[in-house]
């Protein structure tokens, strides 16, 4: 499924606001009224954090909302499962109201439907990696043989044979943080929040773990939220983008469609040094499957455009046939694609460039 609006909802924020300060309900007349971000700080001594989200999160898809510091991502990820709560706005999971939840519903929501893994890794340096990865599982009273069992399977799954009865301190932040991830795996929440959870890790490091969610959300289809600032991650892991800017979004929807139709300057300038090639994909630049007589080579509709390259070997008037599921579904030129490598200006600099030229 390519369209991520068409995915049952799991998680739906509607009307969300987040305001610090002494008096929030005060200042939410003045946002409501169109005040903005810096002014209410410079008028009213409080801090937006979230101004009218709202985000339809589907069902075993990963949700990537990304945006620069300050933007609101991470106050966001944490409404999900009531660390903050909002100003006004709703939260609602599989279709309940969770700001109406109890004490002891509100810990169920947080032990058993939702999952975190933090930038920090957040693990207990006096236990061992086993007695962390199986934390969800014993706080809820789980015998020890019953923990044990399931939390050795996950450290064996992320790739931590034999690491079971180390400590934290003795493995590198990379494996810190396939303990964080085993353990998130552990508690069998159909959620997980995923805050930065890559960001603290070297660029290799952080590929490798980018590929091992991607092979594990290929065979468990959570519902993952991930958080980041980091532009080419949101593109590599995200089923539907959201983007945030000064605490209200910009441009939410498919990455492909992000990436071709940009909402607006801000979008533009944020994708423009995006090697489009490798995150461009077949289906989001062919043509109608008309007129394919003489069209012989195939191309798979989610191949990348850079894989598409490295096929016409340089022939620059290549044609294709594109399939999906051994069907055909379309038709892809060369000058199509090479088309779609060039990147829409952003508004403002367009100027610039005529006067240049």
């Amino acid at each position: 499924m390519t369209d991520t609006q068409s995915a049952e909802t799991r998680v739906s924020l509607q009307h969300l606001y987040k305001i610090f300060g002494d008096d929030p309900d005060g200042a939410m007349e003045h946002v409501t009224q169109g005040l903005s971000k810096p002014d209410l700080l410079e008028q009213h001594n409080h801090v937006l954090g979230l101004s009218d989200i709202n985000i339809d999160i589907p069902d075993g898809k990963i949700t990537v909302i990304m945006g620069l510091s300050g933007s609101g991502k991470s106050t966001l990820i944490r409404h999900l499962n009531l660390l903050i709560r909002p100003t006004a706005g709703s939260i609602e999971v599989d279709g309940e109201d969770i700001l109406s939840f109890g004490e002891d519903r509100l810990r169920t929501l947080r032990q058993e439907t939702m999952s975190m893994v933090f930038q920090k890794f957040a693990l207990l340096p006096h236990r061992t990696v086993l007695e962390n990865a199986g934390m969800p599982l014993a706080v809820r009273g789980v015998s020890q043989e019953d923990w044990t069992d399931e939390a050795n399977k996950w450290l064996d799954r992320v790739g931590l044979q034999g690491q079971a009865n180390q400590h934290p301190n003795q493995l590198s932040g990379g494996m810190q943080q396939r303990v964080g991830l085993a353990r998130a795996l552990t508690s069998n929440a159909p959620i997980m929040l995923m805050d930065e959870a890559f960001s603290a890790l070297d660029p290799l490091i952080r590929t490798d773990m980018q590929n091992l969610l991607l092979e594990l959300q290929e065979e468990l289809h959570k519902t993952v939220v991930f958080i980041t600032h980091d532009l080419d991650e949101a593109l590599k892991l995200a089923d539907k983008l959201v983007i945030l800017k000064d605490g209200f979004i910009v441009q939410q929807g498919e990455p492909q469609k992000i990436l071709m139709n940009p909402a607006d300057a801000y979008v533009k300038k944020f994708i423009t040094d995006i090697n489009r090639a490798r995150v461009l994909r077949v289906r989001s630049v062919m043509r109608s499957a008309a007129d394919l007589e003489g069209v012989k080579d195939t191309v798979d509709a989610e191949a990348t455009l850079e894989d598409v390259i490295a096929q016409a070997q340089g022939d620059s008037s290549a044609c294709f046939k594109v399939i999906r599921n051994d069907e055909v579904v379309g038709r892809l030129d060369m000058t199509d694609l090479v088309r779609a490598l060039v990147p829409a200006i952003p508004v403002g600099e367009e100027d610039a460039c005529r006067s240049a030229a």
